[in-house]
């Protein structure tokens, strides 16, 4: 198939970042930031956590938690599947009934909230990742509104993300157009005809049996579930093989640099975007890496400031919403060693996985 033939079947592409179907972007910057920066962690004075697992999600931020509960005169609560977390936790329930009756002042919990001088609320994607999930994260921000999480002296209210990068895409507006599809729109697109070509961008953690028939191309490395399912493999480098921008939970803007070359006729993704869009007779406005960070500068100015953190306010509680669900908040991540394709294609990785679920399954069976 010609490349002009795959960009007529392209029509008027769909992009979305958020491959795990959060409901983020598109308002205030501080709406999907960790507003109180890592560091800010040993300010505060109570925390609750929506959805989200740190333990596994964010290992390094947890031990940040850890330290600052061993200081003393810190409480934390949960809503979301029972973890042990390494510091004490009370579990206040499963999901958006328990944040509902937070937000109503009818638990305990919201008034030591209240009488805390530095509250902080983290939101991870078990809360976000679902239907229901830019009520979630209204139902959020109003309750970091309500015990005074934000406010000029100091900003509570954070967002875990569970994808490197993801802060960067949002920041960029990668995000569905008007008349745009989410994930769950375009993979039902696929799978209903409506979308003939699929162009995956190193996007591996979806399900592939609800593509259909579309024709599908994968552009990435490590050779995971995308490149499996595609039709077409474009091979790009590895994040060791090129040099890149990154933007962390906390808004932090990060260099990285290659460290070695591509193999074979692997390439660096951009690269890769601007040789095929000139086939295609839509050539993009940068031949260089340095032309490209320029024109991503222009499209979010804070990204000159790399190393530093630019403050972020968030927008109001998104009243048009809609309402959440009564199902309980899953666990983001269910291995957590396999969690992206690099570490999918590690043999001592799959190894812990396979000892972490064996010693679960002993324990299960001593308890049982």
């Amino acid at each position: 198939m010609a490349l002009k033939d795959l960009w007529d079947r392209l029509g008027s592409p769909h992009l979305d970042c958020r491959q795990d179907g959060a409901k983020l972007g598109g308002g205030a910057r501080g709406d999907y930031l960790f507003n109180s920066t890592f560091a800010g962690i040993e300010q505060a004075d109570a925390l609750l956590l929506i959805g989200c697992n740190p333990r596994w999600e964010a290992a390094v931020l947890n031990s940040r938690i850890v330290q600052r509960a061993r200081a003393g005169k810190f409480a934390a609560a949960s809503i979301g599947a029972p973890a042990n977390l390494n510091f004490p936790c009370q579990n206040l329930g499963a999901g958006p009934r328990t944040l509902q009756d937070l937000i109503d002042d009818k638990h305990p919990f919201t008034a030591t909230l209240q009488q805390a001088k530095r509250p902080m609320l983290i939101v991870g994607m078990g809360a976000l990742a679902r239907p229901d999930g830019a009520a979630v994260l209204a139902a959020a921000k109003k309750l970091a509104q309500n015990v005074g999480a934000i406010s000029a002296e100091w900003n509570g209210f954070n967002v875990l993300h569970t994808a490197a990068a993801r802060v960067a895409g949002l920041d960029l507006g990668l995000l569905p157009g008007p008349g745009g599809l989410d994930v769950a729109g375009i993979l039902e697109g696929a799978k209903s005809g409506a979308i003939s070509l699929l162009y995956l961008l190193g996007a591996d953690e979806l399900d592939y049996s609800q593509t259909g028939k579309a024709f599908v191309i994968y552009q990435g490395h490590h050779g995971d579930a995308g490149a499996h399912r595609a039709d077409l493999v474009l091979p790009g480098a590895a994040y060791t093989e090129k040099s890149g921008t990154y933007v962390n939970s906390e808004g932090r803007v990060q260099i990285g640099a290659r460290a070695g070359f591509p193999p074979g006729d692997a390439r660096e993704d951009w690269t890769i975007l601007r040789a095929l869009s000139e086939s295609v007779g839509h050539k993009l406005p940068y031949d260089s890496l340095a032309a490209l960070r320029a024109r991503m500068i222009e499209a979010a100015p804070h990204f000159r400031h790399a190393g530093g953190i630019q403050a972020a306010s968030a927008s109001a509680p998104d009243v048009a919403a809609g309402a959440m669900g009564d199902a309980a908040f899953a666990p983001a991540i269910r291995d957590f060693y396999l969690t992206n394709p690099v570490a999918r294609a590690s043999s001592i990785m799959a190894e812990c996985s396979s000892l972490a679920a064996r010693s679960v399954k002993q324990t299960a069976g001593a308890h049982g």
